[in-house]
């Protein structure tokens, strides 16, 4: 069974996706530290593999020597003769729409799904599909990799994104398609012009999070390529695709998915996190037009499988009594919009947990990691929109201790050992109190309202500079650069 991710000290998690293994088994990549981990994993009886041939840790066996090994013939079917759509396949973990990373349970059917986007969108047994995301990313794992499988195409794998070689990788291995989150095309959008920007063979471009304005100006420059749109998550029993191609959504419902699939928007308290019921405790369907939270009725045909070993976490994603008694919904956490030609629109994640650099940031994991300074007594953590980026970047209010002072070089390098860069709050706001609900929550739409603006924030502004590796005062200048993109985050 999957574990849970390792220590905050090891983060970033570099493989939180591993194959459904025999006993107790968890994969490592090479160059990670398990010293703190490993007694913990011995202790539950856990088999350790290093993703590497060599070995100099007790304790911890080698995995591709042994791959190297493996007889190239079929698999037996008797290993496989239990094995149903309903069997675990992959655990992903992820970070859901609040809280730490959790081990998403993805079985074969859900897995067979997922092939259905890179189909659905054309891809065909001569394709090559260049993908620079890590496999551990769903969309690379199922729609990627998994995609190829079924269609008979060819993918093209690079180890990291590189916005300068992307193009010149797509005309080295004849890409056909290419994988994208919303970022992505926006970097390549960035890059300097250069005559042989449409001299490449894209047809295809399958990805979600993109920008209207990037779309746009993505078309524009690198010529005719049909991008397809989605909206899907890792665990999730819903899914949409802009087969249309419309410039900013996200999908677009139809009758046969509506006869299949049996989903809702319903109105939802943001303030509050949770959805509004009517006078007799029911969900409240909004109409074309308005944002609602997406939810989508658990069938044989529709599961919600949910996390590994988490049956509280798995819990907390339904819905019940939703529309009648004993009906039971998959709450996606996610608030979307479908217009009148039935057009589906993304619009924002609930709770607590923002998107930067194609990346889920929870907020309560960062709050945590701040909150172990020395001289931090409380944090709110939330994110704020930045003009020209996607989705929205870290921001934390923080409640000083008594007779204590801000020293943002010791903050800094704290955050940056203990999170991923993706999850560093590049603000900082120094408040007397930070205002609470009634139900002792932290208060965050007027903070994210007001976000990082010198000019109207009368509080003490700190801004993450990376060069000096410290929190500087936040300055007008400083704001003017961020704005008009001359500084980048």
């Amino acid at each position: 069974p999957p574990l849970p991710p390792p220590p905050t000290k090891t983060l970033p998690i570099t493989y939180p996706f591993f194959y459904s293994l025999p006993d107790s088994t968890f994969l490592l990549p090479h160059d990670l530290s398990v010293e703190e981990v490993l007694p913990t994993l011995k202790k539950d009886g856990v088999s350790v593999f290093y993703t590497s041939r060599t070995s100099n840790t007790n304790g911890v066996d080698t995995l591709l020597d042994k791959v190297d090994g493996v007889s190239a013939e079929p698999t037996p079917e008797s290993w496989r003769s239990e094995v149903t759509f309903s069997t675990p396949a992959v655990y992903i973990y992820t970070s859901g729409t609040t809280g730490l990373p959790k081990a998403a349970t993805i079985n074969h059917q859900r897995l067979w799904y997922g092939t259905g986007l890179s189909l659905a969108s054309g891809i065909k047994a001569h394709d090559v599909i260049y993908t620079t995301m890590p496999l551990y990313h769903s969309a690379a794992l199922m729609i990627g990799l998994h995609g190829c499988i079924v269609a008979g195409a060819t993918l093209a794998l690079r180890s990291k994104f590189s916005a300068s070689q992307f193009w010149d990788d797509c005309r080295k291995y004849n890409a056909t398609a290419i994988q994208y989150i919303g970022e992505l095309l926006r970097y390549l959008c960035n890059t300097p012009q250069k005559p042989n920007d449409r001299d490449h063979k894209v047809k295809i471009a399958l990805g979600n999070g993109l920008r209207g304005d990037v779309w746009r100006e993505f078309i524009k420059r690198f010529g005719d390529i049909h991008i397809y749109e989605f909206y899907a998550s890792t665990e999730g029993n819903i899914g949409f695709l802009n087969y249309p191609r419309k410039i900013g959504a996200v999908g677009r419902a139809n009758y046969l998915q509506r006869k299949v699939v049996t989903y809702e928007l319903i109105k939802y308290d943001v303030e509050k996190d949770e959805p509004v019921r009517d006078a007799n405790g029911y969900c409240i369907k909004v109409p074309k037009g308005e944002v609602g939270l997406l939810i989508c009725k658990i069938t044989q045909l529709t599961p919600f499988n949910g996390y590994a070993g988490g049956k509280s976490q798995t819990e907390k994603k339904k819905l019940r009594d939703v529309f009648k008694k004993g009906d039971l919904y998959f709450n996606s956490g996610d608030l979307l919009m479908i217009d009148r030609e039935n057009f589906v629109y993304f619009h924002d994640r609930v709770g607590d947990t923002f998107r930067w650099k194609g990346e889920n940031v929870a907020t309560t994991e960062v709050a945590d990691i701040v909150g172990l300074v020395d001289f931090v007594e409380e944090v709110n953590v939330y994110g704020v929109p930045v003009p020209g980026h996607e989705g929205r970047i870290g921001m934390a209010s923080i409640k000083m201790k008594e007779n204590s002072e801000f020293n943002g070089k010791k903050l800094f390098q704290h955050i940056s050992e203990y999170l991923p860069n993706y999850a560093r709050p590049r603000f900082l706001r120094i408040q007397d109190t930070i205002e609470i609900t009634g139900t002792f929550k932290h208060r965050k739409v007027t903070l994210m309202e007001e976000g990082f603006n010198p000019t109207v924030i009368k509080d003490a502004l700190y801004f993450m500079d990376e060069t000096a590796k410290t929190y500087v005062p936040m300055t007008e200048d400083i704001y003017n650069a961020i704005s008009n993109k001359s500084l980048k985050l």
